[in-house]
Protein backbone atom coordinates (compact mmCIF):
# COMPACT_ATOMS: atom_id res chain seq x y z
CA UNK A 1 0.00 0.00 0.00
CA UNK A 2 1.39 3.18 -1.06
CA UNK A 3 1.88 6.23 1.36
CA UNK A 4 -0.18 9.49 1.71
CA UNK A 5 0.26 11.24 -1.39
CA UNK A 6 1.88 8.19 -3.08
CA UNK A 7 1.60 6.38 -5.69
CA UNK A 8 2.89 2.89 -6.79
CA UNK A 9 4.44 2.11 -10.03
CA UNK A 10 5.94 -1.30 -11.63
CA UNK A 11 8.81 -1.12 -13.64
CA UNK A 12 11.62 -4.19 -14.70
CA UNK A 13 12.92 -3.90 -11.22
CA UNK A 14 10.20 -3.72 -9.23
CA UNK A 15 7.84 -1.35 -7.28
CA UNK A 16 8.43 2.41 -6.98
CA UNK A 17 6.59 5.02 -4.88
CA UNK A 18 6.15 7.79 -7.04
CA UNK A 19 4.57 11.43 -6.22
CA UNK A 20 0.63 10.43 -6.81
CA UNK A 21 0.96 14.54 -8.80
CA UNK A 22 3.93 13.86 -10.66
CA UNK A 23 4.32 13.36 -13.99
CA UNK A 24 7.46 11.39 -14.19
CA UNK A 25 7.75 7.85 -13.31
CA UNK A 26 9.56 4.91 -11.67
CA UNK A 27 12.48 5.23 -13.86
CA UNK A 28 12.88 9.27 -12.96
CA UNK A 29 11.95 8.39 -9.16
CA UNK A 30 14.85 5.60 -8.96
CA UNK A 31 17.12 8.12 -10.48
CA UNK A 32 15.89 10.62 -8.31
CA UNK A 33 16.47 8.52 -5.07
CA UNK A 34 20.31 7.01 -6.83
CA UNK A 35 22.21 10.60 -7.98
CA UNK A 36 21.32 13.07 -5.32
CA UNK A 37 25.06 14.57 -5.95
CA UNK A 38 24.69 18.34 -6.81
CA UNK A 39 21.43 19.66 -7.58
CA UNK A 40 22.71 20.86 -10.60
CA UNK A 41 19.79 20.24 -13.71
CA UNK A 42 19.67 20.42 -16.99
CA UNK A 43 19.11 23.81 -18.41
CA UNK A 44 15.64 24.57 -20.54
CA UNK A 45 16.98 24.87 -23.72
CA UNK A 46 18.62 21.12 -23.15
CA UNK A 47 14.98 20.19 -21.88
CA UNK A 48 13.32 22.20 -25.16
CA UNK A 49 15.79 20.23 -27.66
CA UNK A 50 14.48 16.98 -25.82
CA UNK A 51 10.93 18.02 -26.43
CA UNK A 52 11.69 19.00 -29.97
CA UNK A 53 13.02 15.34 -30.79
CA UNK A 54 9.97 13.44 -28.88
CA UNK A 55 7.52 16.34 -30.94
CA UNK A 56 9.45 15.52 -34.11
CA UNK A 57 9.56 11.95 -33.50
CA UNK A 58 5.58 11.40 -33.16
CA UNK A 59 5.30 13.72 -36.46
CA UNK A 60 8.00 11.05 -38.02
CA UNK A 61 6.22 7.91 -36.22
CA UNK A 62 2.99 8.79 -37.38
CA UNK A 63 4.12 9.24 -41.06
CA UNK A 64 5.72 5.87 -41.43
CA UNK A 65 2.58 4.06 -39.87
CA UNK A 66 3.89 3.26 -37.02
CA UNK A 67 1.89 5.87 -34.19
CA UNK A 68 -1.83 6.04 -34.12
CA UNK A 69 -2.60 9.94 -35.39
CA UNK A 70 -4.88 10.08 -31.96
CA UNK A 71 -1.42 9.45 -29.63
CA UNK A 72 0.63 11.17 -32.15
CA UNK A 73 -1.79 14.22 -31.66
CA UNK A 74 -1.69 13.62 -27.91
CA UNK A 75 2.24 13.18 -27.66
CA UNK A 76 3.00 16.40 -29.69
CA UNK A 77 0.71 18.45 -27.29
CA UNK A 78 2.52 17.35 -24.36
CA UNK A 79 5.59 18.35 -26.15
CA UNK A 80 4.59 21.98 -26.65
CA UNK A 81 3.92 22.25 -23.38
CA UNK A 82 6.95 20.91 -22.34
CA UNK A 83 8.56 23.19 -24.75
CA UNK A 84 6.58 26.42 -23.26
CA UNK A 85 8.05 25.19 -19.60
CA UNK A 86 4.48 23.80 -18.14
CA UNK A 87 6.54 20.87 -16.71
CA UNK A 88 9.96 22.63 -16.08
CA UNK A 89 9.37 21.43 -12.19
CA UNK A 90 8.88 17.67 -13.19
CA UNK A 91 12.97 17.03 -14.48
CA UNK A 92 14.22 16.53 -11.42
CA UNK A 93 17.57 13.89 -12.41
CA UNK A 94 20.67 15.31 -11.13
CA UNK A 95 23.28 15.59 -13.81
CA UNK A 96 25.80 13.35 -12.50
CA UNK A 97 23.40 10.75 -13.11
CA UNK A 98 23.81 7.89 -15.93
CA UNK A 99 26.98 8.33 -18.83
CA UNK A 100 24.26 8.16 -21.33
CA UNK A 101 21.37 10.45 -20.16
CA UNK A 102 19.24 7.44 -20.01
CA UNK A 103 17.70 8.82 -16.71
CA UNK A 104 16.95 12.19 -18.51
CA UNK A 105 15.78 10.40 -21.59
CA UNK A 106 12.98 8.39 -19.24
CA UNK A 107 11.87 11.45 -17.39
CA UNK A 108 10.56 12.89 -20.43
CA UNK A 109 9.38 10.06 -21.78
CA UNK A 110 7.44 9.31 -18.59
CA UNK A 111 6.32 12.92 -18.41
CA UNK A 112 4.88 13.41 -21.90
CA UNK A 113 3.14 9.72 -20.95
CA UNK A 114 1.78 10.67 -18.43
CA UNK A 115 0.64 14.13 -19.52
CA UNK A 116 -0.41 12.76 -23.33
CA UNK A 117 -2.47 9.86 -21.70
CA UNK A 118 -4.22 12.42 -19.71
CA UNK A 119 -5.46 14.19 -22.24
CA UNK A 120 -7.02 11.08 -23.71
CA UNK A 121 -8.65 10.37 -20.32
CA UNK A 122 -5.85 8.48 -18.79
CA UNK A 123 -4.83 8.19 -14.87
CA UNK A 124 -1.17 9.31 -13.93
CA UNK A 125 1.37 6.33 -13.74
CA UNK A 126 -1.20 3.49 -15.91
CA UNK A 127 0.95 4.26 -19.09
CA UNK A 128 -1.96 3.53 -20.84
CA UNK A 129 -2.73 4.75 -23.54
CA UNK A 130 0.31 6.13 -24.00
CA UNK A 131 3.30 4.36 -22.98
CA UNK A 132 6.88 6.31 -22.31
CA UNK A 133 9.36 3.19 -24.18
CA UNK A 134 6.66 2.00 -26.88
CA UNK A 135 4.98 5.35 -28.03
CA UNK A 136 6.84 8.27 -26.60
CA UNK A 137 10.64 6.87 -27.31
CA UNK A 138 9.38 4.73 -30.49
CA UNK A 139 12.15 4.53 -32.76
CA UNK A 140 15.04 6.01 -30.72
CA UNK A 141 17.22 5.23 -27.97
CA UNK A 142 18.91 7.30 -25.05
CA UNK A 143 21.98 7.02 -27.16
CA UNK A 144 20.97 8.78 -29.86
CA UNK A 145 18.41 11.05 -27.92
CA UNK A 146 20.67 12.84 -26.34
CA UNK A 147 23.54 12.95 -28.21
CA UNK A 148 21.10 14.88 -30.78
CA UNK A 149 19.73 17.07 -27.77
CA UNK A 150 23.35 18.22 -26.62
CA UNK A 151 23.76 19.16 -30.84
CA UNK A 152 20.23 20.71 -31.04
CA UNK A 153 20.53 22.67 -27.63
CA UNK A 154 24.10 23.90 -27.99
CA UNK A 155 23.70 25.06 -32.06
CA UNK A 156 20.25 27.12 -31.11
CA UNK A 157 21.91 28.70 -27.89
CA UNK A 158 24.84 29.23 -29.87
CA UNK A 159 23.14 30.80 -32.73
CA UNK A 160 20.31 32.88 -30.75
CA UNK A 161 21.78 34.44 -28.15
CA UNK A 162 26.13 34.40 -27.92
CA UNK A 163 26.49 35.07 -31.33
CA UNK A 164 23.76 38.26 -31.22
CA UNK A 165 25.83 39.18 -28.08
CA UNK A 166 29.28 38.86 -29.50
CA UNK A 167 27.54 40.99 -32.70
CA UNK A 168 26.42 43.73 -30.58
CA UNK A 169 29.99 44.14 -28.56
CA UNK A 170 31.84 44.14 -31.83
CA UNK A 171 29.64 47.20 -33.11
CA UNK A 172 30.20 48.87 -29.50
CA UNK A 173 34.00 48.18 -29.56
CA UNK A 174 33.76 49.76 -32.92
CA UNK A 175 32.14 52.54 -32.62
CA UNK A 176 34.35 53.68 -29.12
CA UNK A 177 37.39 53.19 -31.66
CA UNK A 178 35.73 55.37 -33.91
CA UNK A 179 35.10 57.82 -30.76
CA UNK A 180 38.74 57.29 -29.89
CA UNK A 181 40.47 58.49 -32.84
CA UNK A 182 43.33 61.41 -32.51
CA UNK A 183 43.54 60.52 -29.07
CA UNK A 184 47.39 58.99 -29.34
CA UNK A 185 49.00 57.31 -25.92
CA UNK A 186 51.61 55.22 -24.76
CA UNK A 187 51.75 52.16 -25.67
CA UNK A 188 52.80 49.13 -23.36
CA UNK A 189 54.63 46.16 -23.92
CA UNK A 190 56.19 43.79 -20.79
CA UNK A 191 54.14 45.91 -18.92
CA UNK A 192 56.81 48.94 -19.79
CA UNK A 193 56.20 52.14 -21.57
CA UNK A 194 56.47 51.35 -25.52
CA UNK A 195 56.50 53.77 -28.54
CA UNK A 196 53.09 55.35 -28.86
CA UNK A 197 49.96 54.20 -30.31
CA UNK A 198 46.55 55.85 -31.00
CA UNK A 199 43.40 54.89 -28.53
CA UNK A 200 41.57 53.92 -31.70
CA UNK A 201 44.56 51.36 -32.46
CA UNK A 202 44.39 50.15 -29.36
CA UNK A 203 40.24 49.60 -29.64
CA UNK A 204 40.68 48.39 -33.11
CA UNK A 205 42.83 45.32 -31.98
CA UNK A 206 39.81 44.21 -29.42
CA UNK A 207 37.49 44.78 -32.54
CA UNK A 208 39.47 42.02 -34.34
CA UNK A 209 39.37 39.94 -31.68
CA UNK A 210 35.73 39.49 -31.40
CA UNK A 211 35.55 39.38 -35.64
CA UNK A 212 37.81 36.71 -35.22
CA UNK A 213 35.32 34.82 -32.37
CA UNK A 214 32.64 34.88 -34.57
CA UNK A 215 34.00 33.26 -37.28
CA UNK A 216 35.97 30.78 -34.99
CA UNK A 217 32.15 30.16 -33.70
CA UNK A 218 30.12 30.04 -37.22
CA UNK A 219 32.53 27.74 -38.10
CA UNK A 220 32.80 25.00 -35.20
CA UNK A 221 29.10 24.94 -35.16
CA UNK A 222 28.62 23.71 -38.59
CA UNK A 223 29.18 20.02 -37.37
CA UNK A 224 26.50 20.12 -34.86
CA UNK A 225 23.98 20.38 -37.65
CA UNK A 226 24.96 16.78 -37.75
CA UNK A 227 22.56 14.77 -35.84
CA UNK A 228 22.57 11.47 -34.36
CA UNK A 229 19.03 10.69 -34.13
CA UNK A 230 18.08 7.29 -36.04
CA UNK A 231 21.30 5.23 -35.09
CA UNK A 232 19.20 4.34 -31.88
CA UNK A 233 21.55 1.88 -29.66
CA UNK A 234 24.78 1.45 -31.23
CA UNK A 235 24.43 3.37 -34.82
CA UNK A 236 23.36 0.74 -36.41
CA UNK A 237 19.40 1.89 -36.43
CA UNK A 238 17.96 -1.33 -35.12
CA UNK A 239 14.56 -0.90 -33.88
CA UNK A 240 13.87 1.85 -35.88
CA UNK A 241 12.57 2.81 -40.07
CA UNK A 242 15.79 3.18 -41.98
CA UNK A 243 14.42 6.63 -43.09
CA UNK A 244 13.37 7.48 -39.69
CA UNK A 245 17.08 9.51 -38.84
CA UNK A 246 16.41 11.67 -42.55
CA UNK A 247 12.99 12.31 -41.46
CA UNK A 248 13.67 13.60 -37.81
CA UNK A 249 16.49 15.57 -39.27
CA UNK A 250 13.97 17.15 -41.84
CA UNK A 251 11.21 17.73 -39.23
CA UNK A 252 13.40 19.67 -36.38
CA UNK A 253 14.99 21.47 -39.27
CA UNK A 254 11.44 22.55 -40.02
CA UNK A 255 10.71 23.25 -36.04
CA UNK A 256 13.70 25.13 -35.64
CA UNK A 257 14.80 26.73 -38.96
CA UNK A 258 18.41 25.27 -38.64
CA UNK A 259 18.94 22.87 -41.14
CA UNK A 260 19.66 19.68 -39.08
CA UNK A 261 20.40 16.99 -41.33
CA UNK A 262 21.19 12.68 -40.48
CA UNK A 263 24.34 11.95 -39.58
CA UNK A 264 26.58 11.46 -42.20
CA UNK A 265 28.26 8.08 -39.95
CA UNK A 266 26.40 7.01 -36.86
CA UNK A 267 28.99 5.68 -35.67
CA UNK A 268 30.72 8.20 -35.34
CA UNK A 269 28.35 11.04 -33.78
CA UNK A 270 27.11 8.41 -30.85
CA UNK A 271 30.67 6.37 -29.78
CA UNK A 272 32.11 10.52 -30.22
CA UNK A 273 31.54 14.21 -28.81
CA UNK A 274 34.74 15.25 -30.96
CA UNK A 275 31.94 18.24 -32.42
CA UNK A 276 31.12 19.99 -28.95
CA UNK A 277 34.98 19.23 -27.94
CA UNK A 278 35.62 21.73 -31.17
CA UNK A 279 33.06 23.85 -30.28
CA UNK A 280 34.32 24.40 -26.38
CA UNK A 281 37.52 25.17 -27.60
CA UNK A 282 35.65 28.29 -29.58
CA UNK A 283 34.05 29.09 -26.65
CA UNK A 284 37.62 28.72 -24.71
CA UNK A 285 39.07 31.12 -27.33
CA UNK A 286 36.61 33.64 -26.88
CA UNK A 287 37.10 33.77 -23.17
CA UNK A 288 40.76 34.02 -23.78
CA UNK A 289 39.99 37.11 -26.27
CA UNK A 290 37.44 38.72 -23.35
CA UNK A 291 39.53 38.21 -20.62
CA UNK A 292 42.34 40.14 -22.37
CA UNK A 293 40.15 43.09 -23.54
CA UNK A 294 38.57 43.37 -19.78
CA UNK A 295 42.19 43.05 -17.87
CA UNK A 296 43.52 45.75 -20.39
CA UNK A 297 40.19 48.18 -19.68
CA UNK A 298 40.56 47.38 -16.02
CA UNK A 299 44.53 48.45 -15.90
CA UNK A 300 43.69 51.69 -18.17
CA UNK A 301 41.17 53.05 -16.12
CA UNK A 302 42.91 52.22 -12.97
CA UNK A 303 43.18 55.48 -10.40
CA UNK A 304 41.26 57.58 -10.98
CA UNK A 305 44.15 59.17 -8.69
CA UNK A 306 46.98 56.84 -9.04
CA UNK A 307 47.05 54.71 -11.39
CA UNK A 308 46.59 54.78 -15.46
CA UNK A 309 44.06 56.57 -15.78
CA UNK A 310 43.40 56.94 -19.57
CA UNK A 311 39.85 55.75 -19.26
CA UNK A 312 36.86 56.36 -17.11
CA UNK A 313 34.65 53.18 -16.54
CA UNK A 314 30.96 54.49 -15.86
CA UNK A 315 30.32 54.04 -12.17
CA UNK A 316 27.81 51.17 -11.39
CA UNK A 317 27.74 50.39 -7.79
CA UNK A 318 29.97 51.72 -4.76
CA UNK A 319 33.27 49.53 -4.15
CA UNK A 320 34.23 49.65 -0.73
CA UNK A 321 32.39 49.36 2.58
CA UNK A 322 34.97 50.96 4.41
CA UNK A 323 36.11 53.64 1.86
CA UNK A 324 33.83 56.08 0.95
CA UNK A 325 33.40 57.11 -2.79
CA UNK A 326 35.64 54.06 -3.67
CA UNK A 327 34.59 52.78 -7.58
CA UNK A 328 36.07 49.14 -8.53
CA UNK A 329 36.18 47.40 -12.07
CA UNK A 330 33.24 45.32 -11.19
CA UNK A 331 32.07 44.41 -15.11
CA UNK A 332 35.85 43.63 -15.59
CA UNK A 333 35.72 41.86 -12.82
CA UNK A 334 32.84 39.83 -13.20
CA UNK A 335 33.49 38.73 -16.58
CA UNK A 336 37.12 37.82 -16.12
CA UNK A 337 35.36 35.57 -13.67
CA UNK A 338 32.96 33.77 -15.98
CA UNK A 339 36.23 33.61 -18.49
CA UNK A 340 38.05 31.59 -16.04
CA UNK A 341 34.65 29.15 -15.60
CA UNK A 342 34.34 28.89 -19.37
CA UNK A 343 37.77 27.89 -19.53
CA UNK A 344 37.18 25.44 -16.75
CA UNK A 345 34.41 23.79 -17.98
CA UNK A 346 36.32 23.55 -21.38
CA UNK A 347 38.54 21.34 -19.30
CA UNK A 348 35.68 18.89 -18.51
CA UNK A 349 34.38 18.95 -21.65
CA UNK A 350 37.88 17.71 -23.23
CA UNK A 351 37.80 15.12 -19.99
CA UNK A 352 34.17 14.19 -21.42
CA UNK A 353 35.00 13.94 -24.86
CA UNK A 354 37.49 11.59 -23.87
CA UNK A 355 34.65 9.41 -22.41
CA UNK A 356 34.02 7.97 -25.65
CA UNK A 357 34.36 4.20 -25.26
CA UNK A 358 33.64 1.81 -28.72
CA UNK A 359 30.08 2.79 -29.38
CA UNK A 360 29.12 5.09 -27.04
CA UNK A 361 30.41 8.23 -25.12
CA UNK A 362 29.55 7.81 -21.34
CA UNK A 363 29.61 11.00 -20.19
CA UNK A 364 26.92 12.97 -22.32
CA UNK A 365 25.23 15.23 -19.17
CA UNK A 366 28.54 16.45 -18.19
CA UNK A 367 29.34 17.12 -21.72
CA UNK A 368 26.02 19.07 -21.73
CA UNK A 369 25.71 20.78 -18.69
CA UNK A 370 29.34 22.50 -19.24
CA UNK A 371 28.91 23.49 -22.68
CA UNK A 372 25.36 25.18 -22.26
CA UNK A 373 26.40 27.26 -18.75
CA UNK A 374 29.31 28.12 -20.72
CA UNK A 375 27.34 29.68 -23.47
CA UNK A 376 24.72 31.23 -20.81
CA UNK A 377 27.37 32.84 -19.08
CA UNK A 378 29.25 34.14 -21.83
CA UNK A 379 25.85 35.18 -23.47
CA UNK A 380 24.51 37.05 -20.82
CA UNK A 381 28.19 38.16 -19.71
CA UNK A 382 28.99 40.13 -22.85
CA UNK A 383 25.75 41.41 -23.06
CA UNK A 384 26.61 43.14 -18.90
CA UNK A 385 30.22 44.35 -20.18
CA UNK A 386 28.86 45.81 -23.33
CA UNK A 387 25.76 47.75 -21.86
CA UNK A 388 27.48 48.79 -18.44
CA UNK A 389 31.21 49.12 -19.38
CA UNK A 390 32.11 49.47 -23.25
CA UNK A 391 28.94 51.94 -23.89
CA UNK A 392 29.57 54.24 -21.09
CA UNK A 393 33.45 54.30 -21.21
CA UNK A 394 35.27 57.46 -21.75
CA UNK A 395 38.79 58.56 -23.01
CA UNK A 396 41.02 61.28 -20.74
CA UNK A 397 42.61 62.80 -23.30
CA UNK A 398 45.12 64.80 -21.33
CA UNK A 399 45.81 62.00 -19.53
CA UNK A 400 47.10 60.29 -22.55
CA UNK A 401 49.47 62.94 -23.99
CA UNK A 402 51.19 63.83 -21.05
CA UNK A 403 52.02 60.09 -20.53
CA UNK A 404 54.07 60.70 -24.36
CA UNK A 405 56.32 63.06 -23.63
CA UNK A 406 57.69 61.66 -20.17
CA UNK A 407 57.80 58.11 -21.80
CA UNK A 408 61.76 56.86 -22.78
CA UNK A 409 60.32 55.43 -25.51
CA UNK A 410 60.31 58.36 -27.44
CA UNK A 411 63.89 57.03 -28.34
CA UNK A 412 63.05 54.65 -30.54
CA UNK A 413 62.46 57.21 -33.34
CA UNK A 414 65.83 58.67 -32.71
CA UNK A 415 67.71 55.62 -33.42
CA UNK A 416 67.41 55.30 -37.09
CA UNK A 417 68.84 58.43 -37.53
CA UNK A 418 71.82 58.43 -34.50
CA UNK A 419 72.01 54.76 -33.58
CA UNK A 420 70.90 52.87 -31.27
CA UNK A 421 73.85 53.22 -29.16
CA UNK A 422 73.42 57.02 -28.78
CA UNK A 423 69.37 56.63 -28.73
CA UNK A 424 69.84 54.24 -25.54
CA UNK A 425 72.57 56.56 -23.88
CA UNK A 426 69.68 59.85 -24.23
CA UNK A 427 66.80 57.62 -22.51
CA UNK A 428 69.76 56.43 -19.56
CA UNK A 429 70.35 60.40 -18.79
CA UNK A 430 66.76 61.46 -18.78
CA UNK A 431 65.81 58.49 -16.69
CA UNK A 432 68.69 59.22 -14.10
CA UNK A 433 68.15 63.13 -14.80
CA UNK A 434 64.26 62.68 -14.43
CA UNK A 435 64.02 64.49 -17.94
CA UNK A 436 62.58 63.89 -20.75
CA UNK A 437 64.33 62.34 -23.95
CA UNK A 438 63.28 65.90 -25.74
CA UNK A 439 65.18 68.11 -22.89
CA UNK A 440 68.28 65.77 -23.15
CA UNK A 441 68.67 65.49 -26.70
CA UNK A 442 68.80 69.46 -26.72
CA UNK A 443 71.19 69.64 -24.21
CA UNK A 444 73.08 66.79 -26.08
CA UNK A 445 73.10 68.74 -29.20
CA UNK A 446 72.50 65.70 -30.91
CA UNK A 447 69.92 67.07 -33.48
CA UNK A 448 68.88 70.54 -34.48
CA UNK A 449 65.46 71.49 -32.53
CA UNK A 450 63.26 71.44 -36.08
CA UNK A 451 64.58 68.32 -36.00
CA UNK A 452 63.82 66.38 -33.24
CA UNK A 453 60.27 68.40 -33.42
CA UNK A 454 59.80 66.23 -36.38
CA UNK A 455 61.31 62.82 -34.75
CA UNK A 456 59.66 63.05 -31.85
CA UNK A 457 56.14 64.23 -32.98
CA UNK A 458 53.96 61.56 -31.73
CA UNK A 459 51.60 61.34 -34.87
CA UNK A 460 54.26 59.87 -36.64
CA UNK A 461 55.17 56.97 -34.64
CA UNK A 462 51.53 55.91 -34.92
CA UNK A 463 51.83 55.87 -38.91
CA UNK A 464 51.25 52.21 -39.68
CA UNK A 465 51.44 53.26 -43.71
Amino acid sequence: MAKKNMRIERDSMGNVEVPSHAYYGAQTQRAIDNFQISNLQFSKSFIKSLAIIKRSAAIVNNKLGKLDSKYSQAIIKASDEVINGKFDDQFKVDIFQTGSGTSTNMNINEILSNRASEMLGGKLGSREPIHPNDHVNLGQSSNDVIPSAIHISVYLDVQDYLIPSLTALEKSLGKKSKEFIGIIKIGRTHLQDATPISLQQEFSGYVQQIKKSIVRLKKSKKDLLELAIGGTAVGTGINTHKDFGKLMAAEISNYTTANFIEAENHFELQASQDSIVELSGSLKTLSVSLHKIANDIRWLASGPRSGIGELTIPAVQPGSSIMPGKVNPVISESLIQICAKVIGNDTAITMGGLGGFFQLNTMLPLIAYNALESIQLLSNGINMFREKLIDGLVANKDICNNYIEGSLAMCTSLAPVIGYDKAAHIAHLAFTSGKTVREIALEENILSESELEKLLNPENMIKTE
